[in-house]
């Protein structure tokens, strides 16, 4: 379509906008067209849509302002904008006597003078990052002892907020998602211009954008995501008439929508008119024609609704009396005068003075309006509060606003700020919640009783975004998701005929197979993953042998409160919801020492992101149970909550795993990984950190000498294609760093997950994709990570063993995917609560449930079938039994002869048990006792666990592994062992490796020999 639409397009553009109905970009160009009488039509819509979202909001006819001071932080920039005046060379400064920053003492005597002068809000205007381009600035901050321009603005920010009580609204441009988090806590809004999104001007020799990086329309998107991820009020806005086109216009309006509509962060949308200004590129380029700067305010308003806060600055048009300028804005719907100052003038415009607060108020009448101040933060948000306002800022902002009647949320009348304490939450958990926690400190027993309050958390309809945008941009954006065999071809994804290329592959050098060809294999079905899942087992071989390893540990959530917004977790919590829980530092340790008398010896640590949470909070929990329980192997903290305690500590990453371990943090749970690619991360979550944080956080630990896990879960908005990569991101790390211990697949668990509740994800991975997975990770990872977990709690019964569903194809021997670990072994797990999505704190304060007892023997014991016997003896072999917490007698002993049994029945050579198990807890001698060994060992070293010793108690007949089962009689007590002692192995391991993990190692190869008919099924 031209850019100079027929008058008919017009009429039918207008004639929908008047109906209310929905516009796309090319009617929206359209009507950035209307002049004349389809103009004053278009305004005229504009104005209504905008006098219905006040109704709604609760504030009939009020337009509002606010208050401020302009901070001009520092003038220097690294951008080269052609139509700039603000921006300044370090020479010219120099001139003039001014140093590349304001001083601090500066900052505060603009801000003392405009509080005294009534104004409520502090806007930092800057430019972006001046210390890469210009040495001076990095010398300067150098000297104060500031390693960036964002730290000096956030310290400033506190200053301001501390000794004035003004309300910073900062706006230093390209922020990245960590300084934005880092910024948040000081400042109730932010902002940042996104002008416009077309790459033309930003990539085009002589064009308003070239030479800025800090002007692509990318990156800005970016940040304008990242605000919302984050939950902070942010404004942003169109800069009209800097060359861009009329479609351009549109698009740039329509992507401002898309992102509020997602998060609903968005808190205000500037409609900025271009003015010339002298000595600029830009200076003999027109200013912006008032008619076409009206449609695009009208424009703006009728696609981003009644609920959007639409501005015009007021300085930029004319203010006189006869003008009708300023009148005009208001008829096309604006309801924001944006930021007016009574004493600094606007430094981006200062040739454009601000009209008097008489005069705007009289123009505003004049409209049958009423204006009003406001805050920096919007007052949706003010009344709504966490999670758009941090806690720390939370008192200064509530000490300047109404708090009820129709103007709750805006400024209180007559009200004049002054400094209030600004400082992170300190007292640790003892000082916040007592000895006795918040909360449903017992929800972890009483979901099996009572059950949850509600079955989703109270702000579900709001936090996690907008679920149409979502859905639509789901649709739109992501790539297809891998069909059955017959649809593959139409999806691009390999078909079978390309197998066996792809296997040979495979089997020649695993661990670098290319991407075509691990595609191929991760998509491959019948036979041929068959085929891939043998090769997997073969490497498990190679790589651990037939060893089977597990943990005992107890998992202590020590709060669900949390406002990030992910939205597969059915665990998150408001504070306020009926279900919210935070537990003391003495709960806390109470729990790690019921555990450890039980037997497990490690704990794994992980909460929500509670805004009011201490950032030393995370070294408190880990010396709380070090100290409690020297012995415990403390095994915590995502690096979601990494990052949440180096921000609020201010810390490095670095400096603060270091802190953490000094506190008693032993290893780094890989969680908050889902998958490492952006755009499903943002899918899956709304304000997680992104991929190359989580990469950063990771390789930092393995630098500083704590080793992690990795985790990856599929089978939501994903495809096989992200599960490759994801596995190479994994790859390249261990490459360089060698800190994974393990590799933990985690199948989405569909039940209560908000996203799937909302229709946006699929409902978990096939039975297919959990033997893809499991095998391709098996062979990607060959020769990089050793073990290869499965999450039995999430796959089940029938999901840990896939034989009961593809026997006929499973040769007998062979386990189908890999695996060599089958998960923690949580004291008293709750299943339930796990499958509801809810990984919330495991028992240890009572035995398992009967039925948690018996899936779990189910799972590792031998099936009915012969077939499946044989297979259930492989498996404990290949996949492990990671995942037995000894919550009783018969879990801590039986269970584990059970299992020895079992690959005993099927194997041709008979491996040896030694109970190393009682032993450290009990004082008992071991002894060897037949078929498998339990020895104990630092999770540290679980990619090359020692082998156990030699015992030298003959083999058993080939007789007696038909005839008998040669199960002992079950222990009588927790005091003494059921086995005599006779025959001692060699020494065990220390005590400090007994404490730390426990291992079930097989001491020799189970090839498959037979069918056990002869062992029946466990009951």
């Amino acid at each position: 379509m031209s850019e100079q639409p027929t008058p008919q397009q017009v009429r039918r553009a207008l004639a929908r906008a008047e109906r209310g109905a929905a516009l796309d970009v090319p009617e929206a160009t359209v009507l950035l067209a209307a002049r004349g009488e389809d103009l004053d039509r278009l305004c005229a819509a504009a104005a209504r849509v905008r006098d219905a979202g006040l109704v709604a909001a609760g504030r009939p006819g009020v337009v509002t302002y606010s208050p401020k001071v302009f901070v001009p932080v520092t003038r220097l920039c690294r951008d080269r904008c052609h139509y700039c005046t603000f921006v300044t060379v370090p020479g010219k400064l120099a001139k003039e006597g001014r140093a590349p920053y304001l001083s601090p003492d500066e900052i505060l005597e603009i801000a003392r003078r405009g509080a005294e002068l009534g104004c409520l809000e502090a806007l930092f205007t800057l430019g972006d990052r001046p210390e890469d381009r210009w040495p001076e600035a990095r010398a300067w901050l150098d000297e104060q002892g500031y390693d960036s321009t964002l730290a000096y603005v956030r310290a400033m920010a506190v200053r301001v907020l501390e000794e004035t009580g003004l309300l910073p609204h900062l706006n230093p441009g390209v922020m990245s998602w960590e300084e934005m988090n880092r910024l948040k806590p000081v400042s109730p809004s932010m902002g940042m211009m996104l002008e416009t999104t077309s790459r033309r001007l930003y990539e085009d020799k002589g064009q308003a954008h070239f030479g800025s990086p800090d002007k692509d329309p990318e990156v800005r998107l970016r940040v304008l995501e990242d605000a919302g991820r984050l939950s902070i009020p942010f404004t942003t806005g169109l800069l009209v008439g800097i060359g861009e086109t009329l479609t351009e216009r549109a698009e740039t309006i329509f992507a401002v929508r898309a992102t509020s509509r997602r998060y609903g962060a968005v808190q205000e949308v500037i409609v900025q008119n271009f003015r010339a200004k002298p000595d600029t590129a830009m200076r003999d380029t027109d200013d912006l024609e008032l008619e076409e700067y009206l449609a695009t305010i009208a424009v703006t308003r009728l696609v981003l609704g009644p609920k959007a806060r639409v501005q015009a600055p007021p300085n930029l048009v004319d203010t006189a009396p006869d003008s009708g300028e300023c009148r005009a804005l208001l008829d096309a719907g604006i309801d924001d005068w944006g930021g007016v100052s009574p004493l600094t003038p606007d430094h981006v415009n200062p040739e454009r003075p601000w009209p008097s607060l008489d005069r705007l108020r009289e123009i505003t009448a004049g409209a049958g309006l009423d204006l009003q101040p406001r805050l920096t933060v919007h007052p949706e948000y003010v009344r709504q509060g966490e999670p758009w306002l941090d806690p720390r800022v939370s008192a200064h902002v509530a000490a300047l606003a109404t708090d009820d009647g129709p103007l709750a949320g805006l400024a209180r009348p007559g009200v004049r700020p002054t400094g209030l304490p600004w400082q992170e939450p300190d007292g640790g958990f003892a000082h916040l919640h007592g000895r006795g926690g918040t909360g449903r400190t017992d929800l972890h027993t009483e979901v099996d009783t009572t059950g949850r309050t509600h079955d989703r958390r109270s702000d579900f309809d709001d936090v996690y975004g907008d679920w149409d945008e979502l859905r639509d941009a789901v649709v739109r954006d992501a790539p297809a998701v891998a069909g059955p065999p017959g649809q593959q071809k139409r999806h691009g994804l390999p078909r079978d005929h390309d197998g066996h290329a792809a296997l040979a592959a495979a089997e020649a050098d695993p661990g670098n197979l290319s991407d075509e060809h691990a595609l191929t294999l991760m998509t491959a079905e019948g036979e041929l993953l068959d085929q891939v899942c043998r090769l997997a087992d073969a490497l498990r071989r190679d790589a651990v042998g037939d060893d089977v390893t597990y943990v005992v540990n107890r998992n202590i959530n020590f709060t669900n409160v949390c406002y990030v917004g992910c939205r597969f977790c059915a665990f998150a919590q408001r504070r306020t919801d009926a279900d919210a829980f935070s537990l003391s530092l003495g709960q806390v340790a109470d729990r790690a020492e019921e555990a450890w008398q039980l037997g497990a010896t490690e704990v794994c640590m992980q909460g929500g992101i509670d805004p009011e949470l201490p950032g030393t909070a995370y070294f408190d929990l880990a010396a709380a149970v070090k100290q409690r329980v020297p012995g415990m192997h403390v095994h915590a903290f995502s690096p979601m909550e990494i990052v949440n305690g180096a921000t609020r500590t201010g810390l490095s990453f670095e400096d603060f795993l270091i802190k953490a371990r000094e506190s008693g943090l032993g290893s780094v749970p890989g969680t908050a990984a889902e998958i490492l690619d952006d755009d499903v991360r943002w899918v899956l979550t709304k304000g997680k950190l992104p991929t190359q944080t989580w990469i950063d956080v990771i390789t930092t630990a393995h630098r500083v000498g704590i080793p992690t896990t990795s985790t990856m879960m599929y089978g939501h908005v994903d495809n096989p294609r992200h599960w490759v990569q994801h596995l190479r991101v994994l790859s390249r790390i261990q490459d360089e760093t060698g800190g994974f211990t393990e590799f933990v697949p985690l199948p989405f668990v569909h039940t209560s997950a908000p996203i799937y509740l909302a229709g946006v994800a699929r409902p978990g991975p096939t039975l297919r994709d959990n033997l893809a997975v499991h095998a391709l990770a098996r062979i990607l990872l060959h020769g990089r990570i050793h073990n290869i977990q499965t999450s039995w709690v999430k796959l089940g019964v029938d999901g840990t063993h896939p034989g009961h569903a593809r026997r006929r194809r499973q040769r007998p021997g062979r386990h189908p995917d890999g695996g060599d670990d089958l998960a923690d072994g949580r004291l008293g797990a709750r299943l339930r609560q796990d499958r509801r999505g809810a990984r919330g704190d495991r028992g240890g304060h009572r035995a398992p449930r009967p039925a948690a007892d018996h899936d779990v023997r189910r799972a590792l014991s031998r099936p009915p079938d012969a077939t499946e016997a044989t297979r259930a003896s492989r498996q404990t072999g290949g996949l492990g039994v990671r995942g037995l917490g000894p919550g009783t007698d018969q879990v801590r002993c039986d269970l584990l002869r059970e299992i020895a049994s079992t690959a005993a029945a099927a194997s041709s050579t008979t491996p040896v048990i030694t109970c190393w198990y009682c032993t450290p807890r009990l004082g008992l001698r071991p002894r060897p006792f037949g078929m498998i060994t339990i020895t104990r060992a630092p999770r540290t070293a679980s990619r090359g666990l020692p082998r156990p010793p030699k015992s030298d108690v003959p083999p058993m007949t080939a007789a007696a592994t038909e005839n008998s089962r040669m199960l002992p009689a079950p222990r009588s007590s927790d005091t003494e062992c059921d086995v005599e002692p006779s025959r001692m192995p060699p020494k065990a391991p220390n005590d400090e490796q007994r404490t730390n993990a426990v291992t079930l190692m097989c001491t020799t190869s189970m090839p498959a020999r037979r069918a056990a008919s002869a062992l029946p099924p466990v009951a």
